[in-house]
């Protein structure tokens, strides 16, 4: 299948972003060959532990239960758990989402507050504190994945916000470009086009800037 055999030349971040999109997207037969790929490329198991681990801020705990029972089985090892750090999580929160949304963060917050102050609490403490701080993924490697992730799910609004965020932490644009047009190798074309319907988006608005 040609779609399949195009998995061998994509980079390990782009195959732990299209995996966290066959995830999210239930696609079970993709997830599976790209996992395959993924452990024949000797991609560390934790790397893709944690790439599926933080799907479930995005499609709840039933996809990432789900797709982390998969993998579990076909790595089979034990996991071990440091346990919880409410204000480890809450600095280290803090600072990544600071990281991501630069200037735009107390705006971020702020906005959150006015609809849902729990919500702008939990983004950072559960969001960027307890999942997307982890070790195992560095935050670029997160970023494209999530990107991945909103594109498939089509999020509009959460995906031009993480677009920037990947740029703020210097993600290449051929990088986040790559990782949406890849959903098309999981048949998911259209939100292939969704995702770079949005970056397209994205692009004119920062050429727009530059030149005003």
């Amino acid at each position: 299948m040609k779609k399949t055999t195009e998995l061998k030349s994509l980079s390990e971040v782009e195959l732990l972003a299209l995996i966290s999109a066959a995830s999210v997207l239930r696609k079970k037969n993709y997830f599976g060959i790209i996992l395959e790929q993924l452990l024949k490329n000797n991609t560390p198991s934790k790397k893709i532990y944690e790439a599926l681990l933080q799907t479930y801020l995005f499609a709840g705990f039933p996809s990432a239960l789900v797709s982390l029972k998969i993998f579990h089985k076909a790595v089979s090892k034990q996991k071990s758990y440091i346990g919880f750090d409410l204000k480890k999580y809450l600095n280290r929160g803090q600072n990544n989402c600071k990281l991501i949304y630069a200037d735009k963060y107390e705006n971020l917050l702020k906005n959150i507050r006015s609809f849902s102050p729990e919500m702008a609490e939990w983004l950072i403490i559960e969001g960027y504190g307890k999942v997307l701080g982890r070790k195992g993924l560095s935050l670029k490697e997160r970023e494209v994945c999530i990107i991945s992730i909103l594109s498939a799910m089509k999020f509009e609004e959460q995906l031009y916000s993480h677009i920037i965020g990947a740029v703020n932490i210097e993600v290449e644009k051929k990088v986040i470009l790559k990782s949406i047009r890849n959903l098309s190798l999981i048949n998911a074309e259209s939100s292939a086009k969704f995702g770079e319907t949005v970056f397209n988006l994205y692009n004119r608005r920062q050429n727009k800037k530059s030149s005003s």
